[in-house]
C-alpha cells in the first residue's frame, strides 16, 4: 500500500492509500491542534480500503494554505479532498463536526459517516471547562499562542506536554490562529442537525473519555435516524492513537453501513 502526498488540493497536504481496485474509499477528519498522521496507525490496520488523509487548513503541512474562517470552508475544503467519487467519511473529535456537516450539505458523496466523540459545544449542557473552553479564556492572557498550549495541556496533560521538543511546542503554539477560528465557528449555533443526517451516522466514544465526549456520542446515536453507537472500551479521546486496532474496527464497521 503506497501513500502519495498531493499539494495540490485546495493548497491543502492530503495523503492518499490506495488499495485494492474497486475497494471502497475512506476519508479521514483530524481534529483540532492535530494533523491527518494521527490516523496512520489505523491505515496500517486497514489493508484492502483506499483512504485520504489529510492536514486541515492551518495545521501540520497546510499551514500554508491559510485559516478557515467558517466551518462552511472546512466543509468545503473536505468536499474538495473527496473530489467526484463517494467515499464514507470518519472524523475525530472537531473533524466529527466537519464531517457530518458535510454529510448534511451533501449526502450524495457521503454514504457513511462515523464521528467519534465530535463535541456539541453549542449546546446549553456542553461545559465551559472543556478543553476548547479553556483556550478561548486563555486568549486574553497571551493570545492565540497562549491558547493553543493550553488547549494542548488540557488534551495531553501538563507532563507530555512538558516534555515534548522545544519545536514541536512552537509549532503548536503557532496553529493558535487556526484553533481559535474553529472553536469559534462552532460555538454560534448548531453547524448540522442530527435528525436531518440521511446515511447511516457511526457515533463513538471511549469509555474512559470525560463525560461529555461520552454523552455526545450517545445524543448523536440516538438523534441520528440511522445512528448507531459503538464503544472502544479501555480507551480515551485519542483512540486512534492509542487503541488503532479497535479504531480500525470502528471504520469498517462505517464502511459496513455505506447506504
Amino acid at each position: 500500500m503506497t501513500t502519495i502526498v498531493d499539494e495540490r488540493v485546495a493548497g491543502l497536504a492530503v495523503y492518499r492509500h490506495e488499495g485494492a481496485p474497486g475497494s471502497a474509499r475512506v476519508v479521514f477528519v483530524h481534529g483540532s491542534m492535530d494533523r491527518g498522521a494521527s490516523f496512520l496507525k489505523v491505515t496500517r490496520r486497514l489493508s484492502g480500503l483506499s483512504m485520504v488523509r489529510y492536514d486541515r487548513r492551518g495545521y501540520g503541512r497546510s499551514v500554508g494554505a491559510g485559516i478557515a474562517a467558517s466551518l462552511d470552508e472546512q466543509v468545503a475544503d473536505l468536499l474538495a479532498v473527496i473530489g467526484d467519487d463517494p467515499a464514507v467519511v470518519v472524523g475525530h473529535s472537531l473533524g466529527g463536526v466537519i464531517a457530518l456537516a458535510a454529510t448534511q450539505a451533501h449526502p450524495e458523496r457521503i454514504p457513511s459517516v462515523a464521528a467519534f466523540e465530535a463535541p456539541m459545544s453549542w449546546t446549553s449542557w456542553w461545559p465551559k471547562a472543556s478543553a476548547g473552553g479553556a483556550a478561548m479564556a486563555a486568549v486574553d492572557e497571551g493570545g492565540p499562542q497562549e491558547a493553543a498550549e493550553q488547549f494542548m495541556r488540557r488534551m495531553i496533560g501538563d507532563d507530555h506536554w512538558q516534555r515534548l521538543p522545544s519545536r514541536t511546542k512552537s509549532e503548536r503554539r503557532s496553529e493558535g490562529p487556526a484553533l481559535l477560528a474553529e472553536l469559534g465557528s462552532i460555538r454560534g449555533g448548531a453547524p448540522y442537525d442530527p435528525a436531518g443526517l440521511a446515511v447511516p451516522v457511526l457515533a463513538g466514544h471511549g469509555s474512559e473519555s470525560k463525560p461529555y465526549h461520552r454523552e455526545a456520542a450517545v445524543r448523536l446515536a440516538e438523534w441520528a435516524p440511522d445512528g448507531e453507537l459503538m464503544v472502544i472500551a479501555g480507551s480515551g479521546h485519542a483512540a486512534q492513537s492509542s487503541h488503532p486496532d479497535d479504531f480500525a474496527a470502528f471504520v469498517r464497521r462505517a464502511v459496513d453501513r455505506q447506504a
